[in-house]
């Protein structure tokens, strides 16, 4: 099956669990700091310059947002997570508003993880990592920003992801690139065997 990417449209952002949207279409959920460019990887897959938005300062998705994808499946863009610089309060809220996401059975039908290529996973991303793994659900890991990478760093990089966000084999991490494209098609794959 084909996505048309170019069909898309904002659905709604959910700010309390009684606004989430059932699973009644495929869901695929992205996760990830708050600086790590997950705005900027939907927007590559979706062909669009801003249409998740990217903010020039880190934190600007606050509640979960849930793009419709050709009438076929939702995208939904979680908070960015790890973010110093916002108020206790609103991690808090933020805290619960997750913990009430990966409780509710049904919400995800596959989870994309968007960690940066260059470093090593923070505690976040493992806490990120563990609680998609607990839900059974099946799981990508995106190294985003490969492009800033030596050829040389790309496997010990790799290798360190994997390692310290304990994958099960079966989890790909795809080195991706929302600048450049590296790894667009790989996840498209990944996604469209989600989506009947």
């Amino acid at each position: 099956m084909l996505l048309n990417v170019n069909n898309v449209e904002f659905i709604k952002s959910a700010a309390n669990p009684k606004d989430f949207i059932p699973a009644t279409l495929p869901s695929i959920v992205f996760a990830g700091k708050s600086n790590v460019g997950k705005s900027s990887v939907i927007n590559r897959l979706l062909n669009r310059k801003n249409f998740a938005r990217v903010g020039g300062q880190p934190g600007k998705t606050i509640h979960v947002n849930y793009f419709l994808i050709d009438k076929e499946a939702y995208f939904v863009d979680l908070p960015g997570y790890g973010y110093a610089k916002v108020a206790k309060t609103e991690r808090d809220r933020w805290g619960r508003l997750m913990e009430s996401f990966f409780a509710e059975e049904g919400l995800i039908t596959l989870g994309v993880i968007i960690v940066d290529a260059r470093h090593k996973p923070t505690a976040d991303d493992v806490t990120m990592a563990n609680w998609f793994l607990q839900t059974g659900c099946p799981l990508v890991v995106l190294a985003n920003k490969c492009d800033k990478l030596k050829k040389s760093e790309l496997e010990p990089n790799h290798a360190l992801i994997r390692e310290t966000l304990s994958l099960p084999e079966s989890v790909p991490v795809i080195l991706f690139s929302a600048e450049k494209g590296t790894g667009t098609n790989e996840l498209m794959a990944e996604i469209l065997r989600f989506i009947k």
